[in-house]
């Protein structure tokens, strides 16, 4: 059975651009826009949704909104990475008894693991009871979660798809032939068309959050191997979706929000500054490139 399938957003936190506190209630117009444009799924507290600037409180109080947006309508699948499995149990805890649907969780932060502490890390949060994401993001980790590693986690009850987010397309098919119980999503926005050919059965997206109609429309598209109805709309949004795999991302993604005129974007909370000039030009003219491609 998949849970997971669709077209979901890893939602940014919208701060007070005065104080830097989580703006609750901009959140709640960015995730009643995402669902309105036919977001399978909102996914907050990951990297983009800046959770290690977080405090536990406001990690919690951004879920709840999002179920609370959410009911019957979409899936909330929370972030839950962090140094310590215990603390992680603590959230997916709280997590779990105010009605999220799933963790999106990375190896631990705070080292490189071995396959069996990551075998433990892993085993540890299921036994909390809430479906689990594994999140392989070598760059910001130093742990790759290769395909016969996740044939080993996938061997974990509860353990039921990864955000696969290497780089490499091809592992898509190596996951789907070593663990095929696996749920395949695709995390990098660069590589979603390939990925929905390849296999993958969703997507995790950033600038699913920006332009969540269209990027609905060309996964959508991909899985049905309806390629060449979305090839020429994928080439013009490359140029934005690589800002993705980029050390800047949270702070192109944010800004591409604010040009298109949503409520999810604005401030990031230090050290990330905003980009520079030569980043807002690039990225102001690949935003503009697809909103004149789908006028």
């Amino acid at each position: 059975m998949r849970r997971f399938d669709g077209v979901h957003v890893a939602t940014t936190t919208p701060f007070d651009p005065d104080t830097l506190e989580v703006d609750l209630d901009r959140f709640r117009a960015h995730c009643t826009w995402l669902l309105d444009e036919g977001i399978t799924g909102l996914f907050p507290n990951g990297s983009l949704g800046e959770y290690e600037s977080l405090h536990p409180e406001e990690r919690r109080a951004v879920w709840q909104v999002a179920v609370d947006v959410a009911a019957g309508r979409g899936l909330v699948v929370s972030g839950l990475s962090g140094p310590s499995s215990r603390a992680i149990c603590e959230l997916a805890e709280q997590a779990r008894a105010d009605g999220v649907d799933g963790a999106m969780v990375l190896p631990p932060t705070n080292h490189p693991s071995t396959r069996d502490e990551l075998v433990a890390h892993y085993a540890a949060i299921t036994e909390v009871g809430l479906p689990v994401i594994v999140y392989n993001n070598p760059f910001s980790t130093r742990t790759d979660l290769t395909p016969d590693l996740l044939a080993r986690l996938a061997r974990i009850d509860g353990v039921v798809g990864v955000k696969e987010f290497s780089g490499d397309v091809r592992r898509v098919s190596e996951i789907i032939e070593l663990a095929p119980e696996l749920e395949v999503i695709c995390g990098a926005d660069d590589l979603a068309l390939e990925s929905a050919l390849m296999g993958a059965t969703g997507w995790i997206g950033g600038f699913t959050g920006t332009f969540p109609a269209a990027t609905v429309r060309l996964f959508e598209a991909g899985r049905a191997g309806r390629r060449d109805e979305v090839l020429d709309l994928y080439r013009t949004m490359l140029p934005a979706l690589r800002w993705d795999s980029g050390p800047r991302f949270v702070q192109a993604i944010k800004r591409s929000i604010d040009l298109v005129g949503g409520s999810g974007g604005g401030p990031t909370r230090p050290p990330r500054l905003p980009l520079d000039q030569e980043g807002e030009t690039r990225l102001r003219q690949a935003v503009t490139a697809i909103q004149d491609a789908l006028r």
